[in-house]
């Protein structure tokens, strides 16, 4: 047997086998240094990506699911409102045009515009602004409960048409009654959480500063006379100088998706 040559077979096995473990080795360590990286707290990631969050709520915050009736507006109700062309359609919408237009700034006003609602419109004040879409021509409010916007829903909004010359010519509105718990209160999710929600779905950019975090309710059932409604988190990020808005369901964490063609649910402009 050539034992030189055994030799150098066994030497060049060994250093075969020490490059796999050592390669296993590294592997290993880069494994742990990623789930480090994972592990890291969401206040330390927030801060690495330069997302300010500072001005969110931080008390606790107990509330319900509530449920809600379609309102049925009476001839007798909209006979109250003067200078305006107003009809009811299926009972639960009003369409009215304004007599006297009302010319609105480029930068809307929202404390006049509230201030407006709630002297010329039916009910005026329990409804507060929700955003206003220069290139579709609509200034939109969303009805209140408690002082909560119920966010985007259909049934329980007043949308105002502005035409080329900035001028609200008319609008539709519509209305929930008899909004009455159906669930005893319990602890929603934080704000922290619902802006965890949003980031761990990369849906907050770097750099972005999260302007707002408010607590209202969204829809959850809907049925043709009636509403189930839960508390949902608004969150508004504003990056370089654009603002998005998304919702969070408020028991559960998960984000409200709609399909708005952009992909981007925009609710505030303020």
């Amino acid at each position: 047997m050539d034992w030189g040559r055994l030799k150098t077979i066994f030497i060049i096995a060994f250093l075969i086998l020490d490059i796999f473990l050592l390669t296993q080795l590294m592997n290993k360590q880069k494994d742990n240094k990623l789930e480090v990286r994972t592990d890291v707290s969401l206040e330390e990631n927030l801060h690495n990506d330069g997302i300010d969050y500072s001005g969110i709520p931080k008390n606790p915050i107990r509330d319900q699911y509530m449920s809600a009736n379609t309102k049925i507006f009476s001839e007798k109700e909209t006979e109250k409102l003067k200078d305006q062309l107003w009809t009811i359609v299926d009972r639960s919408i009003i369409y009215s045009k304004l007599v006297n237009p009302v010319e609105i700034p480029d930068k809307i006003n929202v404390q006049e515009m509230e201030e407006y609602v709630r002297n010329n419109i039916l009910y005026g004040d329990q409804y507060g602004f929700g955003n206003y879409d220069k290139k579709a021509g609509t200034i939109t409010f969303y009805q209140k409960h408690q002082d909560k916007l119920l966010f985007k829903n259909r049934s329980a909004h007043l949308v105002f048409n502005v035409d080329k010359d900035n001028e609200v010519y008319s609008y539709e509105q519509t209305m929930l009654e008899e909004i009455e718990p159906i669930s005893e209160k319990e602890e929603v999710l934080p704000a922290i959480r619902a802006v965890e929600a949003i980031y761990r779905n990369k849906l907050l950019k770097q750099d972005s500063k999260i302007v707002r975090a408010e607590l209202g309710y969204y829809t959850v059932v809907n049925m043709e006379a009636s509403q189930v409604l839960t508390p949902t988190w608004h969150v508004v990020a504003e990056h370089e100088g654009e603002k998005e808005s998304m919702l969070v369901n408020a028991f559960e964490g998960q984000i409200i998706q709609e399909n708005t063609g952009s992909g981007k649910s925009v609710l505030e402009v303020r």
